[in-house]
């Protein structure tokens, strides 16, 4: 185990010093662990790098909040090792650092695996809410209810120690650190971008997955030019822990038949020229049916034009209130409102809220306060839950209300907390 700088990753080798490097990548509230089972097959033939994800497996907590930071951390650490080209095979969250090392540092890429992965995963609003209810609760309701979300009903049944495994697995995770990979999902969205992705890639996913399942994996195969898709049967989220034998095969057999030589920066070509690797079906043991089919590329999308100040405050309004709250005031907008929704759009959220000098909880704070005074409450229920989105405390929130009272009144509070009490209940009570 190594010694982890703010800006470098927790990791561990195994396999021979002389090998190619292949990662194995976590997903979220996992840690290196998870690939404990496919990690003496792969090491016969390559050097296994694992790492833990920030906060988690014991890892230092550094929290960051965005992919790219997530990927600029494990490029760091292996720059440290000397390590400059590498497979990459990474499960959901671990699937979207792939992604973005394949898309902004194609040359250090020598092979993806893509496992339970999307290129969007659910919703901002979904992943922001599971940061308030960790702010509120901690990890104990997520850590609870983490096996019904990665495996099979009959797994759980069968096989109660790894059930278990994954409970405290998720439990002793920093929730900061939590919290903050769930914005990094929040704010991850590739779709516009797969057509970029140059190198061969295997997509593989659980044929029972709820949470990114195979209607994704064919969004990924589509897109990506060098794609090919394996459904693992009898499998759901956390495949490579459910089906650890049909996930080893399926790995070995296109890391051994899919690797792009490394890239020569003095020459300008590739260090070797190999011929296009052959798409074969893939397919997962044991099998009743083929399980891989490949998708048709998709042309990938013009690029969009650079943004303005309505694209950024629509951005910022969506991560402050919510898709769902921004779409109802879109719909509703007629030709009579349309005006004014796009001047708030574009000066409130694109000018103001978009200015350096105050955070989003300070700028929270100050609209709470202000809402009090005027007697907004039907804008105070959604700023309330902004609050939350934004990193606010129920107590930190009952607090801006009282310091309220005092100066705007208690009429105008006693009205708020009602409001605001009521949108916390609804906001930090888990779900079942």
């Amino acid at each position: 185990m190594s010694e982890t700088p703010t800006n470098t990753l927790q990791y561990r080798f195994d396999g021979r010093e002389d090998a190619p490097v292949l990662i194995l990548a976590p997903s979220l509230g996992t840690t290196w662990h998870m690939w404990d089972r496919q990690v003496p097959e792969l090491a016969k033939q390559w050097r296994i790098f694992r790492f833990d994800l920030p906060g988690h497996g014991g890892a230092p907590a550094y929290p960051t909040g965005a992919v790219t930071d997530l990927a600029a951390r494990l490029l760091a650490t292996l720059d440290a090792l000397g390590v400059q080209h590498f497979g990459y095979a990474g499960c959901a969250l671990g699937g979207a650092i792939g992604a973005e090392l394949a898309l902004r540092h194609p040359e250090r890429v020598a092979s993806l695996a893509l496992i339970a992965a999307s290129p969007r995963f659910g919703t901002a609003d979904e992943f922001r809410q599971r940061g308030v209810v960790v702010r509120t609760n901690g990890l104990d309701p997520i850590a609870r209810t983490s096996p019904e979300r990665w495996f099979t009903g009959g797994f759980v049944a069968t096989q109660p120690a790894i059930t278990e495994w994954a409970v405290q697995m998720v439990r002793t995770t920093d929730p900061g650190c939590y919290i903050a990979a769930c914005e990094a999902l929040a704010t991850f969205d590739v779709r516009a971008e797969l057509g970029r992705i140059g190198v061969p890639t295997l997509v593989l996913v659980g044929s029972d997955d709820q949470v990114t399942g195979p209607a994704e994996a064919r969004t990924l195969v589509a897109g990506i030019p060098d794609a090919r898709l394996a459904v693992v049967p009898g499998a759901s989220h956390l495949v490579p822990v459910e089906q650890p034998a049909a996930v080893t095969d399926l790995l070995v057999r296109h890391f051994s038949t899919a690797w792009q030589p490394a890239f020569d920066a003095t020459t300008g070509q590739m260090a070797a020229i190999a011929a296009p690797p052959v798409k074969p079906v893939l397919t997962a043991t044991p099998l009743v049916a083929p399980v891989a089919e490949i998708a048709p590329v998709a042309v990938p999308p013009e690029p969009a034009a650079g943004p303005d100040l309505y694209d950024e405050g629509i951005k910022i309004r969506r991560e402050v209130l919510g898709d769902a709250y921004v779409d109802q005031a879109l719909a509703s907008a007629d030709e009579f409102a349309g005006d004014f929704q796009e001047f708030t759009t574009r000066y409130t959220w694109g000018e103001i809220w978009n200015r350096p000098g105050l955070d989003r909880r300070t700028r929270s704070c100050i609209t709470l306060t202000a809402l009090v005074a005027g007697g907004h409450l039907d804008d105070l229920a959604g700023h309330t839950r902004a609050a939350l989105r934004n990193g606010l405390t129920p107590g930190e929130i009952k607090e801006v209300l009282l310091h309220a009272a005092v100066y705007c009144g208690v009429p105008a509070a006693n009205s708020a907390f009602r409001v605001a009490q009521q949108v916390i209940r609804e906001e930090t009570t888990p779900q079942q």
